[in-house]
């Protein structure tokens, strides 16, 4: 491809983005999902977040299934005000206690709840809630009512695997992160800083 070619074809494609951007001017809060069985669902989730910070915008995080383990985005973000409330039951598969999870899961939702109804907040964070709704310890009418409740322009992220299909429907905007290789399959011990 010549240069006037070249030319031509990213004309042609600045013409494309510009309508579309033209075309995109209603402002609301959106509803983000990160999901699927590969890492990053968290990382990105609190990459938003540190964006929206920097923004001087006022984020709040909820973490569902997380442990009392030293987490770097709480080290850094909460230096910034934003608030974390943590489940702190850890996995599932550690604590194997169905009924204890579920108490711990709704006095978390309570704060959520808390969030999700304050018009102060422009960015909220529901880390792992999705195994929450697959276990049946939180109803997913309750999250779906206090999602499309919430104030105009709050936007919200719900991180997980296995996101219901009634949510990714009610989304703006979903990625799916596709597992293609992981350093602990190899064997390759977690790193701070790196895993978390």
């Amino acid at each position: 491809m010549n240069d006037a070619q070249h030319q031509k074809r990213q004309q042609r494609l600045k013409e494309k983005v510009d309508t579309r951007i033209e075309q995109a001017q209603r402002e609301q809060g959106i509803l983000m999902i990160f999901t699927g069985n590969g890492k990053g669902k968290t990382t990105a989730a609190m990459g938003t977040a540190t964006r929206a910070v920097g923004h001087q915008k006022k984020v709040g995080v909820v973490q569902f299934i997380k442990g009392t383990w030293e987490n770097g985005e709480r080290n850094l973000l909460e230096q910034f005000g934003v608030p974390f409330y943590v489940m702190e039951t850890g996995f599932t598969w550690e604590t194997q206690d169905k009924s204890t999870d579920t108490t711990a899961c709704l006095n978390t939702w309570q704060y959520a709840l808390k969030l999700l109804n304050n018009p102060e907040y422009d960015l909220v964070i529901l880390d792992e809630i999705t195994y929450m709704i697959s276990f049946n310890y939180l109803s997913l009418d309750e999250v779906i009512s206090a999602i499309s409740s919430r104030p105009a322009h709050q936007n919200v992220i719900i991180t997980g695997r296995g996101c219901h299909r009634k949510l990714i429907e009610l989304a703006d905007t979903v990625t799916e992160m596709r597992p293609v290789k992981h350093a602990f399959d190899s064997g390759i011990k977690a790193q701070q800083g790196i895993d978390w």
